[in-house]
């Protein structure tokens, strides 16, 4: 049923299987240590003191490591601040029902304000609230222990365990020594990080992708597309095709004349520019090189030009 599909937003995935049992053991090996380091330091009923948060903070780590929301900043600030926050509620404000809404609102806000919005600390602030006698015991020391050591362990672990995978290592920045991918010369216009900024603040919303990621899937996705070739069966007398650049790189061609041959050093083509770049200049170049130029083929509709389906 595709309205099911849709409701429910069933679509495959793109991680390897690979992928997902690393973030599956890398969440096993972080609630682990720090059951085990907060048993060595704090005994057997300090370790049950975990805040929960951690185990949603693990997913993120483990699972999204390169995510906005997962980084270093984010994990500690984001944890912090919520627990702070859902301290000082849960001592100033008598009525639980108000505290626990207070604590998780204020701290989203706090988080805003302070660039370290980490879902899991709604869930910190929260647990202040409503985690008990023996959490209302410990005061502000609930913001040291266990939620700093939680959030300190885990992120060793993180930083640990994604080292040795080099796609994947945490934090971001330990990505960003990488060579880019689009390295075999293509021309298409680079983002500059003040248009980014810009583009992303017209959305007005929290995204919860870096802005190296961005400009990473960017290069792929371009380094990728300049790989394509148009089967020379395709560069045919009359047609319309494009480069696919970006910008004032952008060309439009069309194929006026051509002189067929079996050898490929003289089945040549003539062309003229009708759009972009060069517009109404004219060259003659062998087909296998028009097919290397060109990306995409096109039709005119009107004014616009549509790329037809390969």
């Amino acid at each position: 049923m595709p309205w099911f599909k849709r409701l429910f937003d069933f679509t495959p995935g793109s991680v390897s299987h690979t992928e997902r049992l690393v973030s599956a053991l890398g969440g096993f090996v972080s609630i682990f240590a720090i059951l085990a380091v907060s048993a060595h330091y704090l005994g057997a009923e300090g370790a049950l003191l975990i805040v929960p948060s951690t185990g949603a903070t693990a997913v993120l780590l483990f699972a999204v490591p390169h995510g906005a929301l997962s980084q270093p900043w984010n994990v500690l600030g984001g944890h912090l601040v919520s627990a702070l926050v859902g301290v000082s509620c849960s001592l100033l404000v008598p009525q639980t029902f108000v505290a626990a809404g207070l604590a998780v609102g204020l701290a989203i806000a706090v988080m805003y304000y302070l660039r370290c919005i980490h879902p899991p600390g709604g869930a910190t602030a929260l647990a202040a609230v409503i985690g008990g006698e023996s959490t209302h015991a410990l005061g502000y020391q609930f913001v040291l222990t266990p939620v700093l050591g939680n959030t300190l362990i885990i992120l060793v672990v993180a930083v640990l365990f994604n080292y040795p995978f080099k796609w994947r290592r945490y934090p971001a920045w330990l990505m960003r020594d990488e060579p880019s991918a689009n390295t075999d010369g293509d021309t298409r216009a680079s983002i500059e990080h003040a248009d980014l900024v810009a583009a992303l603040g017209q959305i007005d919303s929290y995204i919860d992708v870096s802005e190296h990621d961005l400009l990473r899937i960017y290069e792929l996705a371009t380094g990728q597309a300049g790989k394509r070739q148009l089967p020379l069966e395709r560069i045919l007398l009359g047609g319309y095709f494009s480069n696919g650049a970006f910008g004032t790189d952008w060309s439009v061609r069309q194929i006026v004349d051509q002189s067929t041959h079996d050898d490929p050093d003289r089945d040549m083509v003539v062309f003229k520019v009708v759009a972009g770049k060069g517009m109404r200049s004219s060259g003659i170049t062998t087909r296998t090189e028009f097919a290397q130029w060109a990306r995409h083929e096109l039709i005119r509709d009107d004014e616009n030009w549509k790329r037809v389906n390969d």
